[in-house]
């Protein structure tokens, strides 16, 4: 039982009168006042339940019941790319996470959520901080572990000029980064950030999106090739670097549709260096603006979609009227996935088990993937 007292819409002086039996104690020293978890005090049942329960409750919502796999949840220490927040101070530089609801940085020495290769990063952003970050402001440093080394691309520092260019050179060398950013622009590669998506090997551009964590990608790789085995032509849509489509082409010819042009060619490229694959063909496109029409979708038999947080109403509606036998269908918003379930299952599509993939874990984000199948008029 909880107490507390409410001013407008905040609720302050709040008190734990009766714990809840699946609060736990925080595995994280930095818990109380990281902004990086939220969830650490319940226990790993009790979120693994509530997280099935608000997919659960996103497709009530419009009406439509589920059957649920068993959830994927990934370990502690699992976390393979971040931003970090990185600010100089008056004796040095400071990096980690935001303090809850707050622009006060807190050091993570201890985190339990990142991988350990990943913590190097640390130190690594409190030394660009003191190269190139003003003393008014700080910088955002995304951080990645490739199959090269650390990949760090930094946001919102000074001008890229000569001196600075030459002084994070240096840098790069020093904590044998694989390559560093600046500003999108990239300051240097001393070995290819690469990332493996099945077989093939892939060089993202400079803080493109990868999914969280290797466990929490394999797992919604596997349920995707489940879904759709067998299918001979795929179109991947949303495909960004390949996460899917490459792994995929090992069985089936694949047309990759992607809207950022420089994460289309990296996946053009591993395709071309990869070996054993099927046909692989890419396509830049605006799916919001611009999603593909039913005719352009005729002539595959299976889809793979995985849209941002806003989903795909357009792209669904030409998917349900295109009448694919086949969609997995990968989503990181539960309420515009049930949305966009109910379009698909209006025109005559079935939708089996859905699986969730906790990759964030003690956070409140949700990740699920679930196979459409087109039935019988």
């Amino acid at each position: 039982m909880v107490t507390g007292t409410r001013t407008g819409q905040t609720l302050t002086d709040i008190r734990i009168l009766t714990p809840s039996p699946d609060r736990v104690t925080p595995p994280c020293r930095h818990f109380r006042s990281c902004g990086g978890c939220q969830l650490q005090h319940a226990s790993d049942g009790f979120l693994a339940a509530w997280k099935q329960e608000v997919v659960r409750t996103a497709l009530a919502a419009h009406g439509i019941s589920a059957d649920f796999h068993p959830i994927h949840t990934s370990p502690p220490q699992s976390r393979r790319r971040a931003t970090l927040a990185v600010r100089r101070t008056k004796k040095g530089a400071m990096a980690g996470f935001h303090v809850r609801t707050s622009d006060t940085i807190i050091e993570i020495p201890d985190c339990r959520l990142l991988h350990p290769d990943l913590m190097r990063a640390l130190p690594v952003a409190c030394d660009l901080a003191l190269a190139g970050a003003s003393r008014k402001s700080g910088i955002s440093a995304t951080a990645t572990l490739s199959v090269a080394g650390l990949d760090i691309a930094v946001t919102g520092g000074k001008p890229l000029d000569c001196p600075l260019r030459i002084s994070l050179a240096g840098l790069a060398q020093r904590h044998d980064l694989a390559r560093l950013a600046w500003d999108d622009e990239v300051v240097v590669t001393l070995r290819a950030p690469e990332q493996l998506f099945g077989s093939a090997r892939v060089t993202p551009p400079p803080g493109a999106f990868l999914q969280a964590t290797a466990e929490g990608e394999s797992a919604l790789l596997a349920e995707t090739e489940t879904i759709l085995a067998g299918a001979r032509r795929i179109v991947d849509l949303f495909a960004g670097c390949g996460t899917f489509a490459l792994p995929l082409a090992r069985g089936a010819e694949v047309h990759a549709v992607e809207g950022d042009a420089a994460m289309t060619d990296a996946l053009d490229r591993g395709w071309r260096k990869a070996q054993g694959l099927k046909t692989v063909t890419t396509e830049v496109r605006d799916l919001f603006r611009r999603p593909l029409l039913s005719d352009e979708l005729s002539r595959f038999d299976a889809a793979v979609i995985d849209p941002p947080r806003a989903g795909a109403e357009a792209q669904i509606a030409t998917l349900a009227r295109a009448r694919l036998p086949r969609i997995a269908y990968v989503s990181c918003n539960p309420a515009t996935f049930a949305r966009d379930a109910k379009t698909l299952l209006s025109h005559g599509y079935a939708m089996g088990p859905v699986r969730v993939v906790d990759q964030f874990r003690w956070s409140a984000h949700v990740e699920l993937v679930t196979g459409f199948a087109l039935t019988p008029a």
